[in-house]
Parts: structure tokens; sequence; C-alpha cells
């Protein structure tokens, strides 16, 4: 019954979001940030100790304000994803400028397929939509949402323009394919990992488990590595970031794979000082047992399940 319920709030929003106004898009998103920031003090307390741990010289004042403005993008990111998916795909490029888009096709260009990674930062769910228009269909790596009938939707919200999505089972033989076949695949590479692949690198100066997946495939395979970002640039607008590529460790490097996968989290850490409020926070990035979290669910499932 609360699956049912939920699916069709979420309909019914699809439907009023198709005729409403970007202004009023963005007016909606706010309210629903705010909403959850006042009334979610779990997920608030989560996110100002995180601020606090990665930034402890700024104000308690100011560490509030990006907490609270990491909501309101959060809650504008779901208005903006309902709007995209009503849009037709000349639309959807209308409201997009890409930057360094040379740098994805001459990875491309190589022929091993390109390993594109990025993390809960921005519109990150934007850019995959607007690439397989502008470039080329891509694969998603992702995990089904508890609720299948939601889970359906977003599926074809992200398929829409020809993308894929790659569950969990049989990740690594899918992907190895796309990259055989030279195409590309999306990564976020922010979640928590618990599975066998799980790795630690420092993120924010703390370590965090992260997936190794990503590494051990470029070296493996040669795909370069691309770090992308979706950067929201004011009225409904998003600038698409493509990044030089990652570059590989050497070949007698004692740690190949802790090095590269330190290397991408740096960009992306890079991303989040300058833009804090387009990050996660409210998200358990780092698991240290503390009193504040016990018993608070993740924003995610566990990656507690072996990539097959």
């Amino acid at each position: 019954m609360k699956h049912r319920l939920e699916y069709a709030i979420v309909r019914a929003l699809i439907g009023v979001v198709r005729v409403m106004p970007d202004a009023m898009v963005r007016v909606c998103g706010t309210v629903l940030g705010l909403t959850f920031y006042t009334i979610d003090r779990a997920h608030r307390r989560i996110a100002e100790r995180n601020l606090a741990a990665a930034f402890p010289a700024r104000p308690a004042a100011e560490r509030r304000s990006i907490a609270r403005a990491a909501f309101i993008h959060f809650g504008r990111l779901l208005f903006e994803l309902l709007k995209f998916s009503t849009l037709s795909p000349a639309s959807m490029l209308a409201r997009v400028e890409f930057d360094g888009e040379e740098r994805a096709r001459l990875a491309y260009a190589q022929g091993k397929g390109v390993l594109f990674v990025t993390g809960h930062f921005g519109f990150w769910e934007l850019h995959a939509i607007v690439h397989a228009l502008q470039i080329a269909p891509i694969g998603l790596l992702a995990r089904a949402l508890d609720n299948p009938q939601l889970n359906q939707l977003l599926e074809d919200i992200r398929q829409r323009t020809g993308n894929t999505v790659i569950y969990r089972r049989g990740t690594i033989r899918r992907v190895m394919r796309a990259l055989q076949g030279g195409q590309g695949v999306a990564v976020l590479i922010d979640q928590h990992i618990m599975s066998r692949d799980a790795i630690y690198v420092d993120f924010f100066d703390r370590p965090a488990a992260t997936t190794s997946a990503v590494a051990a495939l470029a070296l493996r395979t040669g795909a370069p590595v691309v770090p992308v970002f979706a950067l929201p640039i004011g009225h409904g607008r998003i600038r698409v970031i493509y990044e030089h590529p990652v570059a590989p460790p050497g070949a007698d490097a004692e740690n190949a794979v802790r090095d590269f996968t330190q290397r991408c989290t740096d960009v992306l850490e890079m991303y989040v000082r300058r833009h804090p409020e387009l990050w996660l926070w409210m998200h358990r990035r780092w698991r240290d047992d503390s009193p504040l979290t016990d018993g608070v669910p993740g924003m995610f499932p566990s990656a507690d399940e072996e990539d097959g």
C-alpha cells in the first residue's frame, strides 16, 4: 500500500510539473528541501556533523547554512529531474552548456570505452540523460529502489534517451562488455562500500570506504577515467563539465588500485570544496559508529553484495 501511494504521488507530481513554469519548479524544490531540513532532524544532524569534520575552521553558522542549502539543492534536483522527464530531447539540450566535451570525445576515440566518474553532487542525474543526446548513450551503475514501481519509473527516465541501467547482479561482466564495445559507463564513487572490493581512501582527510572497481577496471582494460560534473547555473540551466582524464599510476606502482582510487576521489573532493552546497552531506559517507548516527538509516542501501 505504501509503495502504491508513493508511486501515485510521484506520478501526480510529474503531471503537475509538466505544465509548471520553471520558476515555480525551483520554488517547489526549495520548499521540499526546506521541509526536510526542518523535519528530518536525524539527517540534518548527520549533515552538520559531516560539515564540522570537513570544514572545522569555518564558523558553525556557515556550516549550518551549507547544510540548509544542501537540503534545498536536493529538493530542487528532484523537481528538476521530474521536469526533465517531461521535455523533448531538443528542449533538454537547450538547457545545457557543455564544457570540455572534446575531452570526452578524445577518450572515446581511444577505442577502449570510457569510465565516467562523479558523485552525488550537483545535477548528476541530468548529466547522464543529456550525455546520451550530446555524445553517446552510456551505462549507468545503479542500485534498485526499495519501491519497485518507483524504481521502474526512475529507470524509464534514465533510459529515455538511450542509456542502459546496470544493476548489481553481474555488474563487472556487463561493464567489461560495455568497455570492450567502446561504450561509456558512469559510476558514482562517493557511496559507503561494504563489499569485498572496498578500499579505504582519504576524503576530506578521513578514511572512506570506496569502490575499487573503477581503478581495477581502468588498469585492466586501459579505459580512460573521465570525471564529470553537472552544475546548476541558474534559471533552470546546467553546465556539464568533463575534466581531464585521471592519470593512471605507473605500471610499477606498489598499490596502483588504491593510488588510482585516491586520485579519482581527489577530483571529486576538489569540486565539493568549491561548491559544498551541492553535495549530499546528509549521507553517512563515513561510518565511525558515532552515537549520533546509530540507528539512522543511510540515504542509500549499503553495498554489501559482490559484483558478480
